[in-house]
């Protein structure tokens, strides 16, 4: 059946096409997109095209945005989308916002007690619920690797958690998925790093502390090594890994010892 929305896909596809050369260039400062087949390939491009149309990026001051730039964020953006079919994962937003650097943001929490603090934070990227992606676009540019760390989806990891409401670590899990079993691998391996940090060096934690601040920042934390460094956190928290598994509908960890297996200098360079 003739559907106005894949006219409308193809359309804008046909209005901002992507040449060969550039694409081959974001691919080249993405290692993280290794390994993906031609459909997967053509996919990412695609969906790359259709959110930059879909999302306003606000360039400040000082920020530089090419095509290759605006695509190097795009692809990293739909790389966690692509095996979850075409629901809008990213509703709710329309505007990311970009920084020259790290940004000051105030800050409020309220304790236990019920008493309520606020204070100036530095960040290279926020998630604001009801409102727009931050990012700091040195932290974009530094993103893409297998190094454990990935600001674009760290921060769209807090939109997919909000689609449950507040970030709380709990995005709305497929139907094939158990509640019981999420938060029991979750929980375990998050009390399992506070009480780590609370009884050794920070410098030597399983993965990066800053996942002990809540459970919204543990989901963000291990979705980001779940696409740039599955075999640590597969090492570190398996549960967790297979938890991401199947709420990502990607076996990341495969693609990487694929690449290690086939590419004997890959192993020596990821």
């Amino acid at each position: 059946m003739w559907s106005l929305t894949e006219w409308r896909r193809q359309r804008i596809l046909a209005q901002h096409p992507v040449t060969p050369d550039v694409w081959h260039s974001v691919r080249q400062r993405l290692s993280i997109l290794d390994g993906l087949d031609d459909e997967q390939d053509k996919w990412l491009r695609d969906t790359s095209v259709l959110f930059l149309k879909d999302k306003h990026l606000t360039a400040m001051p000082g920020v530089e945005l090419t095509e290759e730039g605006r695509l190097l964020l795009a692809a990293q953006a739909q790389l966690p989308l692509l095996n979850l079919g075409d629901l809008d994962w990213y509703q709710g937003f329309h505007e990311i916002v970009l920084y020259p650097d790290d940004f000051i943001s105030p800050q409020r929490h309220r304790d236990s007690s019920g008493v309520e603090h606020e204070w100036e934070g530095h960040h290279s990227g926020e998630a604001w619920e009801h409102g727009p992606v931050v990012l700091a676009w040195p932290g974009v540019l530094s993103s893409g690797g297998w190094e454990g760390y990935n600001l674009v989806i760290h921060e769209l990891a807090h939109k997919l958690d909000m689609l449950n409401g507040s970030a709380n670590g709990m995005p709305p899990l497929h139907s094939s998925m158990h509640v019981s079993d999420w938060t029991k691998a979750m929980q375990q391996a998050y009390d399992h790093l506070n009480h780590y940090l609370d009884h050794h060096n920070a410098d030597h934690a399983p993965i990066d502390p800053y996942a002990a601040e809540n459970p919204a920042e543990f989901f963000a934390v291990t979705s980001e090594y779940f696409f740039s460094a599955p075999d640590l956190l597969n090492h570190a928290y398996p549960l967790v890994y297979q938890q991401l598994s199947l709420f990502y509908r990607q076996d990341t960890l495969a693609r990487l010892k694929q690449l290690q297996t086939e590419h004997p200098e890959y192993r020596a360079q990821h």
